[in-house]
C-alpha cells in the first residue's frame, strides 16, 4: 500500500460506508488514483471462456455498480473488472443504512438490494469506456419484477453488445426469494433464455453463474449437473454468505450478505467441492475472503482457474490487485509451475 493510499483509506473509514463508497469511485473518475497497469507475465496469462487475461486475478460485482470508473479501473491491475449489478429498470435498493464494515473480522455486510441506474444507462457508459482487460456485467432482476428469470436476458440484450461476458446473479441475498432461481428446475428455464439471448447478439459472449456459498450439497449438485447441461461457461464461487460464525465486531448482527475474510474457508470448500463435481469440464472462478497472493493461490489450487476481490480493497486499497498478480507469480515460480493453469485443482483434496 502506497503513503497515499494509507492516507486516503484513514479519511475513508471516517466516513459512512457508503459515502466512502461514493467517494472512492469519484476519486478514480477524477484521476486522483495512482493505478499500476497491466500486470501479466507468461506464468500469469492465461484464457477463461475464451477470454484472454493478463492475469487471473479480478474485481468482483458490486464495487462499480453502474459502470462509472470502468477505464481506470481496467488500468488497476487487474487481469478483469465485472461491473453491476445491472436491472432492466433503475432502483434505488434497500433503505439505508446498508453496509457496515466489520474491521476487528476484516470482513463487510452489505443489504443494498441491486441499487443501479438501470440497463439503458450502464449501456451507455460500457459503451463509451475505454478497457485494457476483459470487462463484464453482472445481470440482475428488479425487486418489483413479476418476471425475474427475463429481467437477466433483458439486461443482457441491452449491455451485451458492450462488454465481453456476463454474469447470471441467482444468490445475492438482498433481493427477497431471488435465491429461489437457484433450484434445479428454475434454474434450467432462466439459463435457458439467457443464453437463447446471448446467441442472438451480433456478438456472442461467454455468459457465467454465480452461486450462492449457503447451498446444501445436494443443492450443489443440481447447480453443477444444470451448468453441464446448459452449456453454461463458468461458474463463479461464492457470492457473499449468511452466515454469522464467529465474528466479533460491533455490527456482526445486521442483516444482508457477509463478505471479507470470514467468508474465504466457506467459499473455498463449495468452490472445491464444485471442482470435483464438474470434473474438469467447466472452468471456476474462486471468490470470497482473498487478501493476499497466498489466498488466490489457495482458491486456483482449489480448482479456480481465475479469482475476484472486493471486500479486501476496504481494508487494503486498490493496489492490493497488483500486489496479489505480482504475488502469485512469485508463488507459482517458487512451485515450478510454467503457467497458471498448470496448478488449478491441485490443492484440492485439502478443501473437500
Amino acid at each position: 500500500m502506497t503513503p497515499i493510499e494509507r492516507l486516503g483509506l484513514a479519511a475513508l473509514h471516517r466516513c459512512d460506508p457508503e459515502r466512502a463508497h461514493g467517494l472512492s469511485i469519484l476519486a478514480l473518475r477524477t484521476g486522483l488514483l495512482p493505478l499500476a497497469g497491466t500486470v501479466t507475465s507468461p506464468r500469469l496469462a492465461t484464457t477463461i471462456a475464451g477470454l484472454r487475461l493478463p492475469n487471473p486475478v479480478g474485481l468482483a460485482a458490486g464495487y462499480d455498480k453502474n459502470a462509472e470508473a470502468v477505464t481506470p479501473l481496467s488500468r488497476a491491475g487487474f487481469g478483469f473488472i465485472e461491473v453491476g449489478a445491472a436491472t432492466p429498470l433503475p432502483q434505488p435498493g434497500n433503505p439505508k443504512p446498508r453496509l457496515f464494515r466489520l474491521t476487528a473480522d476484516r470482513a463487510v455486510i452489505n443489504r443494498f438490494g441491486f441499487n443501479n441506474e438501470g440497463a439503458e444507462v450502464i449501456a451507455g457508459r460500457l459503451a463509451s469506456a475505454r478497457r485494457e482487460v476483459p470487462v463484464g456485467l453482472n445481470l440482475g432482476a428488479n425487486k418489483t419484477s413479476t418476471d425475474r428469470a427475463g429481467d437477466f436476458a433483458r439486461v443482457l440484450a441491452t449491455c451485451g453488445p458492450h462488454v465481453d461476458f456476463a454474469t447470471v446473479n441467482v444468490s445475492s441475498p438482498n433481493t427477497e426469494k431471488l435465491r429461489d432461481l437457484q433450484g434445479k428446475a428454475a434454474l434450467s428455464a432462466l439459463l435457458v433464455g439467457v443464453l437463447a439471448t446471448r446467441d442472438a447478439l451480433a456478438r456472442p459472449i461467454p455468459v457465467f453463474l454465480k452461486i450462492a456459498p449457503d447451498l446444501t450439497e445436494a443443492e450443489l449438485a443440481d447447480v453443477a449437473e444444470v451448468a453441464l447441461a446448459s452449456g453454461i461457461d463458468a461458474v463463479i464461487a461464492t457470492n457473499t454468505t449468511l452466515s454469522r460464525d464467529g465474528l466479533t465486531s460491533p455490527g456482526k448482527d445486521e442483516a444482508g450478505g457477509l463478505s471479507g475474510a470470514p467468508l474465504f474457508d466457506k467459499s473455498t470448500r463449495v468452490l472445491a467441492r464444485l471442482s470435483k463435481l464438474a470434473e474438469g469440464r467447466l472452468p471456476l472462478i474462486g471468490v470470497g475472503g482473498i487478501a493476499s497472493p497466498e489466498d488466490a493461490y489457495a482458491k486456483i489450487r482449489a480448482g479456480a482457474s481465475a479469482v475476484q476481490l472486493y471486500s479486501a480493497l476496504v481494508y487494503q486499497g486498490l493496489s492490493l490487485a497488483a500486489d496479489i498478480a505480482r504475488g502469485l507469480d512469485k508463488l507459482l515460480a517458487q512451485d515450478g509451475f510454467a503457467n497458471v493453469t498448470e496448478a488449478v485443482g491441485t490443492g484440492r483434496e485439502e478443501w473437500l
